[in-house]
């Protein structure tokens, strides 16, 4: 039986994260803003990695 919010660790905060990484490097590109775009490679790091760092520890 799975954990309770396993579901939202591994499917809904991703996107989530993926969603404002992808919405800030396009907007930092376009701007010609490097703390912006570098938040937004940032977060889309975070977005691919955090589902198996929290999953491993949960389940």
């Amino acid at each position: 039986m799975a954990i309770v919010g396993t579901t939202i660790f591994s499917h809904i905060l991703p996107v989530i994260f993926g969603f404002f990484a992808i919405v800030l490097i396009v907007s930092g590109s376009l701007e010609e803003n490097n703390p912006k775009l570098a938040l937004g490679i940032i977060l889309f790091i975070m977005a691919c990695v955090f589902p198996y760092a929290v999953l491993s520890v949960l389940v």
